[in-house]
């Protein structure tokens, strides 16, 4: 159950942080309404709290491991939600980031 629940934070975590980045880009490049970047700012203010439920209680640890996750779920976002195409290299590069936080979170410890 802990590995199910980490993974769904760490779901939670990318849409949080992505969404707010998105927002804020929307404000700021995209000439939407300034009040998008405020809900921006919340999400990614919610992204902290939530990376900080992670069960594992090593900062580094969980940060480095969301990075990867950051990655894959930044590319998925821009196909779901800027109608971004990902070269082959592009999924790759997110599949090796993906490996990773695999292995950083979900390998053997002593």
């Amino acid at each position: 159950m802990s590995t199910a629940r980490s993974v769904l934070l760490f779901v939670l975590a990318a849409a949080l942080e992505i969404g707010g980045c998105w927002l804020v880009w929307q404000s700021a490049r995209e000439s939407r309404p300034w009040w998008l970047a405020g809900l921006g700012v919340v999400a990614l203010g919610l992204y902290g709290f939530t990376a900080a439920l992670q069960p594992d209680a090593n900062f580094g640890r969980v940060l480095a491991a969301y990075g990867g996750v950051f990655v894959a779920g930044s590319l998925l976002w821009g196909v779901l939600l800027d109608g971004f195409r990902p070269t082959r290299w592009d999924v790759a590069g997110a599949l090796v980031c993906l490996v990773g936080v695999g292995v950083i979170m979900y390998g053997p410890r002593r």
